[in-house]
């Protein structure tokens, strides 16, 4: 068996991925790092995958346009740092026979651990004592307190659970909302009730649904307006569940206290886009699962995959094992 390729497209490499790249080395792959900062389009991808059998990715944009390209005849693996697969065309990758693995369960605490960071600094106004500070002043900020508030949580599954599991720790009353309600949630506290009721009731709201058709665009005007005016809303999940220019509108216009996010609808964020001047808003660069010690487990999990498959085997995590009873499957599998 010819070493296989690997293209490295994964942002977070360079910082955590040591050891991946030396399972990928022990393994015997050759591989090289994309000169195109993460994330790829379409075009870019194609015009590197020539010669190329497996893909350590970021959220760069896998169409069926791209596993269908001559250029990427011999690929046979996308292998996702981390848990999210919405920039992958799962049933072209199936199609085309290329198998798409992803790192689930292994963000957990990391984007939880944030994703409190995100709650606790916008409510207690830290970036603001800071920014004070930086520009010489001594300015203090009133902020809200969080024990014993509602928090609200969209999407509770792993992520979510963890949330709550960090809420708790400051009584705080727990309510969810999922398309499939979760009984280990209930049994961290969280009561589930409809979307209107979590919104209308809870001091604070916290995304960690995955990306559907259902849950695009899931905040808009009309939800942002349902919430309290001293409410907060915290994104950790994906960009497109809520309407940016909804939200910019509701921070500007006093709607709602704030809102922080580590995610948005295009990314890197334009250098001119609203949410860098909207008022009481809090964001930082898709950073949520930037935790060293997660970042080596998400590298080695990913780069794992790829090894796994090359020598004829099943990876731990595929996100369509309906790809293996292809007959247009890529890769050999030895049982």
């Amino acid at each position: 068996m010819n070493p296989w390729n690997v293209l490295l497209t994964a942002r977070a490499l360079p910082e955590v991925g040591a050891a991946a790249l030396e399972i990928l080395k022990n393994a015997g792959c050759s591989f090289s790092t994309s000169p195109t900062k993460s994330p790829l389009s379409p075009a870019d991808l194609i015009a590197q995958l020539d010669g190329v059998d497996a893909v350590l990715c970021s959220p760069d944009k896998f169409t069926a346009e791209v596993f269908s390209a001559p250029a990427a005849k011999r690929l046979k693996i996308v292998s996702r740092w981390g848990v999210g697969y919405d920039s992958v065309d799962v049933p072209a990758a199936t199609a085309n026979g290329v198998v798409v693995a992803f790192t689930p369960g292994t963000l957990n605490d990391a984007v939880a651990d944030y994703a409190f960071a995100l709650l606790m600094t916008i409510a207690r106004r830290v970036h603001d004592g800071y920014t004070s500070m930086r520009e010489g002043k001594w300015s203090a900020a009133w902020g809200h307190g969080v024990a014993h508030k509602t928090l609200g949580i969209i999407g509770c599954g792993r992520i979510g659970q963890a949330v709550a599991k960090r809420a708790s720790g400051f009584d705080m009353k727990l309510l969810g909302h999922d398309v499939a309600p979760n009984p280990d949630a209930e049994k961290l506290g969280v009561k589930f009730v409809p979307l209107d009721e979590l919104l209308a009731q809870s001091d604070f709201v916290s995304i960690h649904a995955a990306l559907t058709p259902q849950t695009r665009g899931l905040i808009g005007e009309a939800q942002l307006h349902l919430m309290k005016k001293s409410a907060y809303l915290i994104n950790t999940a994906r960009g497109d569940h809520v309407n940016e220019v909804a939200l910019v509108k509701a921070l500007n216009e006093g709607w709602i206290a704030g809102a922080a996010a580590d995610t948005f609808s295009i990314e890197p964020l334009p250098a001119e886009h609203p949410f860098r001047y909207a008022k009481n808003f809090l964001f930082t660069p898709h950073q949520a699962s930037f935790a060293r010690e997660t970042g080596d487990a998400v590298s080695r999990m990913a780069a794992q995959a790829i090894v796994d498959l090359m020598n004829g085997t099943r990876p731990q995590c595929v996100v369509d094992a309906g790809v293996f009873a292809s007959p247009a499957l890529r890769a050999t599998i030895k049982s």
